[in-house]
């Protein structure tokens, strides 16, 4: 089912990473009847809220990129937000859309949904065959349940609910904050202000901290330091991140495997598959022994299908950002998953493939944060 230029298309989170990544491409190809509200305008978290929106608007195609996400730290402290909040979000912007006869519906999720060891590359059909990596199991257990709520509701109701599971994203607008970023934005801020340290460029220190203040636990109480805070109280703050003049330390050990896809590509492959891939073109059918029909499995992988460790990442902003110092990793901190690298070829069978490797991805990444520093600072 295409979906003619004049569709009414509500993205959910459209100010998000991914989310304003989908909005620029539907805009470049030709799409203007687009719906946003930012989280201050529309609580995804509140069902009354949600149907309003819904009985106001009426969108007839709708992107679900809204989502309670962050790093291995985050996902560890506040588990219970991870399970709730993207269960909340979900359970009201699909239950609406149903209720409301939404014609097509994309959910993004993240291959975080598959088992701590299985094959690799990772196929759609490896899911639920093992147990799911502990450190973030309540975000994959909401994000299973969101891609299985699509998948039923095609089944019951005949609905067009196309489920999309992204990799490792990274790309304009996304998370530097230093507790509860990715790991590929984290490390380009934290070896850019080690770089700042070294070449002892207090102002370029300044700015970064100005325009994103970093904070940290103190004997109970929350410490932040900004543009204006004294110089010893920075340095101890963004130590404690592993941020000094000669060091940054990361985390692990640097040797888990990591598939990187640039957020526009990822773009651009879900408005693929919305524009172009149906319910049923996202399955086999599988009569079992009780003469059952199993259509399970109906998501799409998103993805390169290449990975690298993150110690290579972590040596290759090194040279982009042009640090003379040097990389430390605290093996007592978690590393996460050792591997997991998607399998692409539905995806690729879907008619989609990437263009971005992670060298050019590494250095369009830098330069968009250092330009946003300088447009802020001179807005200042």
């Amino acid at each position: 089912m295409s979906l003619e230029k004049n569709t009414k298309i509500y993205v959910a989170g459209h100010n998000g990473l991914v989310g304003s990544a989908i909005w620029n491409n539907l805009k470049s190809r030709g799409y203007e009847n687009l719906i946003g509200r930012s989280h201050k305008e529309l609580d995804l978290l509140d069902p009354m809220a949600v149907k309003s929106f819904f009985d106001e608007e009426q969108p007839e195609a709708v992107v679900l990129a809204a989502a309670h996400v962050g790093g291995i730290m985050a996902n560890l402290r506040y588990r219970a937000d991870f399970i709730y909040q993207n269960l909340q979000i979900q359970q009201n912007v699909i239950g609406d859309s149903w209720k409301h006869g939404v014609k097509k519906l994309l959910f993004l999720g993240s291959t975080c949904i598959y088992p701590r060891e299985t094959a690799q590359p990772m196929p759609e059909d490896c899911l639920l065959t093992s147990p799911l990596e502990y450190t973030n199991e309540p975000y994959a257990i909401a994000k299973i349940a969101g891609l299985k709520m699509c998948e039923s509701f095609n089944l019951q109701y005949g609905t067009n609910y196309i489920a999309v599971m992204p990799t490792n994203l990274y790309g304009p607008n996304d998370n530097f904050h230093l507790e509860n970023s990715h790991v590929l934005p984290a490390m380009i801020r934290k070896i850019y202000l080690a770089k700042c340290l070294n070449e002892n460029n207090w102002e370029a220190v300044r700015k970064d901290i100005g325009l994103r203040p970093v904070s940290m636990m103190k004997n109970g109480e929350k410490v932040v330091v900004n543009a204006e805070s004294d110089e010893n109280e920075i340095r101890k703050v963004l130590a404690f991140y592993g941020i000094t003049d000669e060091t940054v330390t990361l985390w692990g050990t640097g040797k888990p495997m990591r598939e990187f896809l640039w957020s526009e590509e990822m773009a651009d492959a879900s408005v693929h598959v919305l524009l172009n891939v149906d319910f049923k073109d996202t399955y086999k059918e599988d009569i079992n022994a009780d003469n059952i029909n199993e259509i399970r499995n109906c998501h799409i992988n998103v993805g390169t299908g290449k990975e690298i460790s993150i110690k290579e990442v972590a040596e290759k902003i090194m040279v982009e950002i042009g640090f003379k110092g040097k990389l430390q990793w605290d093996s007592s901190k978690p590393d996460g998953t050792l591997k997991k690298l998607t399998d692409v070829s539905k995806l690729h069978s879907l008619g989609w493939h990437h263009k971005i490797d992670i060298d050019e991805g590494i250095h369009r990444l830098y330069h968009w944060y250092l330009q946003g520093i300088c447009i802020n600072h001179q807005h200042s």
